[in-house]
């Protein structure tokens, strides 16, 4: 094997074994809570003890690492739908999407979502997605599609109280979350409305343990 060739195959084993490991935590951070042993996690990927460590040199790191996946996958998601030419139904997709992974994996949601708040890459991330919502929050507003009064942090607070509104339906009813989304787009939906008798939220972060975004009260 050549000296090319060699650290070809490191650097494929190196991703194959930072997949495993996010794919054991998560599973087992799900099952026994967060203060689950890396030596379990490592058990459980099929790796040395050692080659955690090496991929993430504290649990903070690990927990951090998992949350990013879903942050990640909702930051591609409001980018690619900041390009739509309907902002209403963009808006709308964006709010399915994130509902959808909250549902799927609610037990994630519940024991990683409160304790990787305290990784600055984490709430970095947490800060891009609510200024892509705020985006895609005002050009609805601007297209009429939503009432001139909705804010970004509305969404992003509706997603969270969808998700738990739908949440004692998921075992049985999977989708039931999309009856409780169009009920709550609908009184999104720019009409003839009285103002909102309370005024907008503050910024938020990602506070509660099911992954809902809450204020931070400043």
């Amino acid at each position: 094997m050549t000296g090319r060739t060699a650290a070809v195959q490191a650097r494929a084993d190196s991703v194959r074994n930072r997949r495993l490991l996010l794919r054991a935590a998560t599973e087992a951070f799900a099952e026994c809570g967060v203060d689950v042993s890396m030596h379990t996690i490592a058990q459980r990927a099929g790796v040395a003890k050692g080659t955690v460590f090496r991929h993430f040199p504290t649990k903070d790191d690990l927990l951090a690492a998992i949350m990013m996946q879903l942050l990640d996958r909702l930051l591609g998601t409001a980018d690619r739908l900041l390009r739509a030419d309907d902002a209403g139904h963009a808006l709308k997709d964006f709010m399915a999407h994130g509902i959808s992974l909250l549902a799927a994996d609610r037990a994630f949601c519940d024991v990683i979502g409160r304790p990787s708040l305290q990784h600055a890459d984490v709430r970095e991330a947490i800060d891009r997605l609510c200024d892509s919502v705020e985006d895609l929050t005002a050009r609805a507003r601007e297209q009429g599609a939503v009432r001139g009064d909705i804010t970004g942090t509305d969404i992003v607070l509706l997603l969270g109280g969808i998700h738990q509104t739908a949440q004692p339906l998921l075992d049985r009813e999977p989708r039931a979350w999309e009856r409780f989304l169009e009920i709550a787009f609908d009184g999104l939906r720019a009409r003839d409305r009285a103002t909102l008798p309370h005024p907008p939220p503050a910024r938020l972060r990602m506070a509660d343990p099911s992954g809902v975004f809450a204020p931070t009260g400043k």
